[in-house]
């Protein structure tokens, strides 16, 4: 009969509670009790829908109390709990009818394990066309809730929000658009993705500074706030905020910006004041283009950065990696007690030294250098035109061996020059009892 570790049953255990109950960072006192009393009913709630959904369920939230409809006695022990559906690879059958579908077998699953559960099942394009109809109600809700089961979404939403909320309190005026953006909204989010969310300010009536200065005092703060959000939320280095200013971002339209499009296409508004929705459709109609010279400068952007590709192989052979081991080399020859060369004389001055007087160094470390010293020197008056990467690769090899054999070398100055003061002393001590 085998034994079964304790030690990993109990890390098992403590893996599913950490899932099965988020408690973030500032949520209400009140609603962490609540949320710990409910916890069995609703790790079974969980464990059932996820069994039968599991392929869709992106996340389950425990939402505050909802406002009774007029003329509705309130249930104060009614559990609000929102089921966010991904419907985004919904082929088979309308998004509705999904919805519909899902949220039938859901709320019967509920009535099974307590009957005072309330599930609001909710499929993911629905709360983005809130978010396009301005209507941020569930944003809220969810900003509010206590996550019980999530792949990335809720937190997304929730931290976002709350970032949101906190830049508008406090810079209302300027903001434009507050938008959710990258792989989490295009449905290729991975645990590890991070939540990209785009603010554009308005700085067409700056009069008291200039508009990089107001960008720049705005983004500080705004960044700022997105650490403090991650703070209280528990989701921690997470958010990843662009901040730009509106006259830029009329510029990177026009100019076809790649990153500016599939923001566009793809950004979800969380705030808009009448800005990103209107450009958002004029894109899905083919009325924002990039115009002629936007084409030409993307086109001959390409041979751009080859030319500073080469240009920087070039910089990198030519200065780098020449005085990685010229100024070496000189200091070798300072060290042994001659005042330093000029590079052109230095491993002439090498090789007359250490290789040919006392022996100290192999000739085939005075070569590297002398080759390194040329190629620059070929580079520099036109000579060579092109430093291709192997060449490359075989002068750092060749640098990095010299710079090994060089620290040897001192090592060899300096037992010479500590024999020589033997030497000197013993002299000079002789001489005074002679004397």
């Amino acid at each position: 009969m085998s034994k079964k570790n304790p030690g990993k049953e109990e890390k098992s255990k403590g893996q599913k509670d950490k899932e099965s109950l988020q408690l973030p960072k500032g949520i209400p006192k009140e609603t962490a009790e609540t949320l710990k009393r409910l916890k069995v009913r609703l790790d079974k709630f969980q464990k059932e829908v996820l069994k039968k959904f599991d392929k869709y369920i992106m996340g389950i939230s425990l939402l505050p109390p909802a406002k009774p409809q007029e003329g509705q006695p309130e249930n104060k022990d009614a559990i609000n709990v929102l089921i966010l559906v991904d419907d985004s690879d919904s082929k088979k059958m309308p998004k509705y009818e999904l919805k519909e579908k899902l949220a039938t077998i859901i709320a019967a699953t509920a009535k099974e394990i307590d009957k005072n559960i309330e599930p609001q099942t909710l499929i993911l394009s629905e709360i983005w066309q809130n978010c396009y109809d301005a209507k941020y109600d569930i944003l809220e809700a969810i900003a509010a809730g206590a996550p019980v089961y999530d792949k990335g979404m809720l937190a997304a939403i929730k931290i976002s929000e709350i970032h949101k909320q906190m830049v508008l309190k406090k810079f209302e005026k300027y903001i434009v658009s507050y938008v959710l953006a990258g792989s989490l909204v295009q449905g290729k989010a991975t645990p590890a993705s991070d939540i990209d969310v785009f603010v554009v300010i308005d700085d067409t009536d700056v009069k008291k500074m200039t508009r990089a200065e107001l960008k720049d005092k705005l983004r500080a703060i705004i960044i700022g706030m997105g650490l403090e959000a991650g703070e209280m939320t528990g989701i921690k280095n997470k958010i990843n905020i662009q901040v730009y200013i509106l006259t830029d971002f009329w510029d990177n339209i026009k100019e076809a910006n790649p990153i500016i499009f599939t923001f566009l296409r793809d950004g979800i508004p969380f705030y808009d004041r009448g800005i990103f929705m209107p450009w958002k459709q004029l894109l899905k109609m083919g009325k924002i283009k990039p115009s002629r010279e936007a084409i030409d400068m993307f086109l001959g952007s390409g041979e751009q950065m080859l030319s500073r590709v080469e240009a920087k192989i070039k910089e990198i052979g030519m200065e780098d990696i020449y005085y990685a081991i010229l100024t070496p080399s000189q200091a070798a020859i300072m060290m042994f007690g001659i005042p330093p060369p000029a590079p052109r004389e230095t491993a002439e001055l090498m090789r007359d030294i250490f290789v040919k007087k006392e022996k100290l160094l192999e000739d085939n470390y005075v070569k590297m250098l002398e080759r390194t010293i040329q190629t620059r020197k070929d580079i520099e008056h036109g000579t060579k035109k092109e430093l291709s990467g192997k060449e490359l690769d075989e002068l750092l090899r060749d640098a990095q061996k010299f710079l090994k054999r060089i620290n040897k070398l001192f090592t060899q100055i300096e037992k010479i020059k500590e024999e020589e003061k033997v030497l000197d002393s013993y002299e000079s001590i002789v001489t005074i009892i002679r004397d």
